[in-house]
């Protein structure tokens, strides 16, 4: 999938004004939000387990190798092959290799934030296969040729007529599809013959679990199961740090994932997969491989931004996120969304590349408070944009007003009168609106909403005010 992060500016001008998306978006987001305060408020020790998971995925990061070797060893003793990709690159390679040793035509894919971060679909074509998508809604996102909008509600921006419509354009049928139920249906009589067809299956992987070898993957719909036993070969994506040491850990984050997720206590499918079909099974692949992806994961754990990577893609941060709520996940310009992709993102693409999403916050700090591993992301887009002043990408208008304002900022002498006639200047255009409509260099913020307007007087002239009244 091609990067369009530089382009943040634009595609929230775009999302900003578009009408059907920004109704899509006030009809979803708040539900998440919902049903995950309904499922914390039902599980009195859910700070309790947050903890014990920070401390799990901390630990396993610290001994990362070991586990990883430790995984290996026993994906291998049940019959299985690891792979071990450096790149982006080079998981593609491995994939279309293996592939092509399975003399596979038809490539069945679960849903995979890894194979979106690879974009391996688009590698699968170029090889001559064809892959067919069996989540749902990375299926409607792949007859609408689009990326996922949501990390785990991809087409999250479509509406019910925009997905019966893409149904009937490729199913080539004039059925009407008037209901959810309507549409979940076709789904399932296009998609059961391309399940029972596919040569291989891949999927993502949500844990792995070093002591057994086990891949644990979680769903609602059941494809990944299909994706994973029905083909002759299943192929894992997974990123380096979704290993765990035990099942006992895995169980942990497993219940703070879909209640972070979706607001269930659990899913509707929790399967784990060790190995290939063994002789006493009744059904399973004949060949189970795991391709390990680092692109960019060492880097980071030898970094200031390590926490990054407990990270268990749950989508709490972006469900919560006002800049994420108001233009959609497209916005951001690649694979990850939100807080977190305004954090991996520019760590595994680059800061040139990728330089406006650590500004796409406000910094209000919902998004640590619901992860469900507490990652400090507040901090670590702070950190961004500090090394991202410091090499001098920040663009030149940024530095210059930044650079103003600490002058200034050093001076209290000459701080104070310039805020305080700022202030009143401020207050005195926005009149008894209290809100401005238009501001030179304010252009981003008021082309889309009002900024409201300052009080009349500094915080220090309100605190003087008050301390002289006492």
């Amino acid at each position: 999938m091609k990067s369009t992060a530089h382009a943040f500016e634009h595609n929230v001008h775009v999302a900003l004004h578009d009408e059907r998306l920004q109704r899509a978006l006030g009809r979803v987001s708040g539900g998440f939000i919902d049903k995950r305060r309904q499922a914390v408020r039902a599980l009195p020790e859910f700070e309790a387990l947050r903890r014990t998971a920070r401390d799990i995925k901390d630990h396993t990061l610290a001994h990362l190798g070991d586990y990883l070797e430790r995984f290996e060893a026993r994906v291998i003793a049940s019959g299985g092959q690891v792979h071990w990709a450096s790149s982006a690159g080079e998981a593609r390679r491995i994939v279309i290799e293996l592939c092509r040793a399975a003399d596979a035509r038809r490539v069945t894919k679960g849903k995979t934030m890894v194979g979106e971060e690879i974009a391996i679909n688009e590698a699968l074509a170029a090889a001559g296969f064809e892959p067919v998508e069996t989540d749902l809604g990375e299926y409607i996102i792949q007859l609408a040729e689009e990326p996922p909008s949501h990390i785990i509600a991809p087409a999250i921006h479509k509406t019910r007529a925009d997905i019966a419509e893409l149904f009937r354009r490729h199913h080539h049928h004039e059925q009407e599809l008037a209901s959810a139920r309507a549409i979940v249906d076709e789904a399932r009589r296009v998609m059961r013959q391309r399940f029972l067809s596919a040569d291989v299956g891949i999927t993502g992987a949500n844990f792995l679990i070093a002591d057994t070898g086990s891949v644990v993957l979680v769903t609602n719909e059941g494809n990944g199961d299909l994706t994973a036993t029905v083909p002759r070969t299943h192929i894992v994506l997974a990123g380096i740090e979704k290993v765990v040491p035990t099942l006992e850990d895995a169980s942990v984050l497993l219940r703070l994932l879909a209640r972070s997720a979706t607001g269930q206590a659990f899913t509707s499918y929790t399967t784990l997969f060790t190995g290939p079909r063994q002789p006493q099974d009744r059904d399973g692949p004949s060949a189970f491989h795991v391709v390990l992806v680092d692109n960019g994961r060492s880097a980071m754990l030898g970094s200031e931004y390590r926490d990054m990577l407990r990270c268990i893609r749950c989508g709490a941060c972006l469900n919560h996120c006002p800049i994420y709520g108001a233009v959609g996940g497209h916005a951001y310009g690649w694979v990850y969304p939100g807080p977190m992709g305004s954090v991996l993102s520019p760590l595994i693409l680059g800061l040139k590349e990728a330089g406006d999403l650590p500004n796409a916050s406000t910094l209000c700090g919902r998004c640590e408070t619901v992860c469900p591993v507490s990652i400090p992301l507040p901090g670590l887009l702070r950190k961004l944009r500090a090394r991202q002043h410091a090499e001098g990408l920040a663009p030149r208008r940024s530095r210059w007003a930044l650079a103003l304002w600490a002058f200034a900022a050093r001076r209290p002498r000459l701080y104070g009168p310039l805020m305080g006639l700022g202030v009143r200047l401020l207050a005195r255009l926005a009149g008894h609106r209290g809100r401005l409509r238009r501001l030179p260099s304010a252009g981003a913020w008021t082309d889309s909403r009002d900024l409201p307007a300052p009080a009349g007087e500094t915080f220090q002239a309100a605190w003087r005010r008050e301390r002289g009244h006492e």
